[in-house]
């Protein structure tokens, strides 16, 4: 039984592994190399579902593998309703998510860890051990102190099995929703023990030794069906092995290599009991089979991220209509599967050359493996097998050919990657800017600028922090908002012109983002604004200088009324924010409440990321005034004036009145420091008459102090203008 199933030469003490450790061994080994009389090896698959039937066998991984993995355990699908919108005439709209918490068994044997992971193809787990989606993963390598898994335990109770020796992993409440509300196809990157002694591990665990078997081009096997038996004859195939009867048994060994003393046989010698190897004492046969010779090779390849790859062998027997194909389910590069397919050709040819030989003395050395020269033939062989029988020894012997040491070059084809992008965290920053003439004007337009680094990012959720909670504010979605600091630092300017030789160098966040030049026309109408600091500037060209380095040229500064901030200039590390479309408008009258405070969770924000609103109350309020300037009245006081500006119109335009936007007209004018005023005056015109006796008693209350204005709006004050200064002089002001 054990001969026919290990299937090599037959009934010969050692040899060939399968017919060796058939003979043997015998039918006391069916049971544990074999299993059943019907013998299937492992074969390579094209990577499978996840899958949960009875009596699926749960694949031994050796080496770095990637297999679908075994169900094991699952909940049903767990849904999650949201609702939003709703009011001021907007629809309410329910939308359903789902999420699922299931155990895969990965190896029959414990593992190291667990690598990558694809879900529908597409990565689902990073080589950092990021999960691209929402939900819980834990890894069970197969130890034997392995504990319970808590999700299962709760569900389980104390049946709970730990399933010690079998690693396996598990899923809590792992979102569906980038799957289409469903489980998604799952295989897993599986790290095990070094499989280049997958031999020797598989011999051990049936009782068997092993010595100089290594495999040091495999890098990974996966052994999902058949015997161990049929493992090693199918590893046989790319890696010759021998059987070799000891006295402890069996031993596994790799093919020997020709030394430089080759020992000679002793002479034929012939008898007349059997018919191996006749009377004459010696037989050559030459029996080459064209299906023993593979043309090709499919394996693993783990430059195409372990789909299967195939390698051709150069030539194949003439006149062969069919061109078997080895299936091999292990992990090699490409080079090294052609390799050794390009040897095993050359060994399955070479085996079709057999010499049967007899001889009534031996060295005790000499046995299956072992290379040897027989008398009057030219060339080596190789002993496959040996017998004892009364009259001597009868011996198999397979032509030997050195096999060549040179590596066969080959292309692994290209193959599609799903692309590792790790996930990065929110960066966020929150601003309100000056009304833009659209609109109300009494509406506040706070902007988040929502982005991340380069990576996987898919947007963020805004709340607004409220005490202890936060209160859901909006979605930013996954457009990235532009945004970066300064490099250096960009000087003062009056804010008057187009600056043409004028730049600043920013580096962005997103090393991908881009930015575009534009026309004069375009400025005018506003394009290409930034945010830098709490001023707004526009710039006409820009020009990338790597890794996210962009030079600005072309300035407009203090855009939007910010003709202060551009006047105070801004050091190096300054945020910039780009003012486009891809900002998050915040609701309509967004109320922070006690706090200036907007947080943002992404996917991979582990706390919320805060920021603190810039600006507040900018929006509503008034536009410094501008043009200030003073006329004498001739009795020794003076007329101070100004032109006022209104919120939305930002241009210093002659001659021309600027609507009021605000509910009444007032001015501020003040004496001092603005923060704390000596002085001051409340007007509804922009003109203040001061006599020559108040002028007199203000120089002598402070001499050298500064007059300002500042507009006063419905909702704030303006920044100050200032007006002039107090001279020592006591017939005039100075300007």
């Amino acid at each position: 039984m054990a001969t026919l199933v290990l299937g090599a030469i037959g009934t010969l003490v050692g040899g060939p592994i399968g017919g060796a450790i058939g003979a043997t061994l015998g039918r006391g080994l069916d049971s544990t190399i074999i299993g059943s009389p019907r013998r299937e090896g492992p074969r390579l698959k094209e990577l499978a579902i996840s899958t949960s039937s009875y009596g699926r066998p749960i694949p031994a991984v050796y080496g770095t593998a990637r297999v679908p993995g075994t169900v094991v355990w699952a909940t049903d699908l767990k849904e999650d309703r949201e609702t939003s919108g709703g009011g001021k005439g907007k629809p309410k709209t329910t939308t359903y998510n789902y999420s699922v918490s299931l155990a895969l068994a990965l190896s029959s044997r414990p593992i190291r860890s667990v690598g990558r992971i694809w879900a529908d193809g597409h990565l689902l787990r990073g080589s950092a051990g990021d999960l691209k989606t929402a939900g819980t993963l834990r890894v069970h390598t197969g130890d034997a102190d392995q504990m319970p898994d808590p999700l299962l335990a709760a569900a389980n109770g104390s049946r709970c099995p730990a399933y010690r020796g079998c690693a396996y992993v598990v899923f809590e409440d792992l979102a569906l929703e980038d799957f289409g509300n469903r489980i998604p196809a799952l295989s897993f990157e599986i790290f095990a023990d070094p499989a280049t002694r997958i031999v020797d591990e598989i011999a051990q665990k049936q009782g068997l030794s092993s010595r100089q078997a290594d495999f040091p081009e495999l890098q990974g096997f996966v052994h999902d069906s058949g015997s161990p038996a049929a493992v090693l004859s199918l590893i046989n195939r790319l890696k010759p092995l021998t059987a070799v009867p000891s006295d402890r048994g069996t031993r596994i060994e790799g093919t020997a290599r020709a030394s430089g003393e080759v020992p000679l046989l002793p002479p034929a010698s012939a008898w007349g009991e059997g018919d191996f190897g006749r009377e004459s004492g010696a037989t050559l046969a030459r029996a080459s089979s064209p299906d023993q010779v593979p043309s090709a090779l499919r394996y693993y390849d783990p430059s195409r991220a372990y789909q299967p790859g195939l390698q051709r062998a150069d030539a194949w027997p003439a006149g062969q209509s069919t061109r078997p194909v080895l299936e091999f389910p292990g992990i090699l590069s490409a080079t090294d599967a052609r390799t050794l397919l390009a040897r095993a050709s050359v060994r399955a040819r070479q085996d079709g050359e057999t010499l049967a030989w007899r001889t009534s003395e031996l060295d005790p050395g000499i046995g299956p493996g072992s290379i040897v020269r027989v008398p009057d033939l030219a060339g080596l062989w190789r002993i496959g097998a040996r017998e004892w029988r009364e009259g001597g020894i009868e011996f198999e012997l397979v032509r030997h050919v050195a096999p060549s040491t040179a590596s066969q070059a080959a292309d692994p084809g290209q193959g599609w990657s799903a692309p590792d992008r790790p996930a990065v965290t929110t960066s966020l920053r929150v601003f309100e800017l000056p009304w833009d003439g659209s609109g109300s004007s009494e509406i506040s337009r706070r902007f988040a600028a929502v982005s991340a680094p380069d990576g996987r990012w898919s947007g963020a959720a805004l709340y607004r922090t409220s005490g202890d909670g936060m209160v859901p504010l909006a979605q930013s979605g996954p457009v990235r908002a532009v945004g970066g600091t300064l490099i250096d630092t960009l000087p003062p300017s009056n804010a008057l012109r187009l600056e043409r030789s004028a730049s600043c160098r920013v580096a962005l966040l997103d090393d991908s983002a881009e930015l575009e030049p534009v026309t004069a026309d375009a400025l005018a109408r506003g394009a290409n604004r930034l945010l830098i600091g709490d001023e707004i500037v526009q710039f006409g060209e820009c020009e990338a200088e790597g890794d996210g380095v962009w030079r600005l040229t072309g300035l407009l500064r203090g855009r939007g009324g910010s003709e202060i901030e551009a006047a105070c200039g801004h050091p190096a590390g300054t945020s910039v924010t780009l003012l486009d479309e891809r900002l998050v408008d915040l609701p309509e009258g967004t109320n922070l409440g006690d706090s200036d405070e907007i947080a943002a969770i992404g996917f991979a924000d582990s706390d919320p990321v805060v920021a603190t609103l810039e600006n507040p109350g900018r929006t509503r309020r008034p536009l410094f005034p501008v043009q200030p300037r003073w006329t004498p009245d001739g009795a020794g006081g003076v007329v101070l004036g100004w032109t006022r500006r209104a919120r939305g119109g930002w241009a210093w335009l002659d001659e021309v009145e600027q609507p009021l936007v605000e509910q009444v007209e007032r001015y501020e004018v003040g004496l001092g420091e603005p923060e704390n005023p000596i002085r001051l005056w409340d007007v509804t015109e922009p003109r203040l008459a001061l006599p020559a006796s108040e002028i007199a008693a203000l120089r002598a209350l402070a001499p050298g102090a500064s007059l300002w204005v500042r507009q006063k709006g419905s909702f704030a004050v303006s920044a100050p203008l200032h007006l002039t200064i107090l001279s020592q002089s006591t017939d005039r002001i100075a300007p």
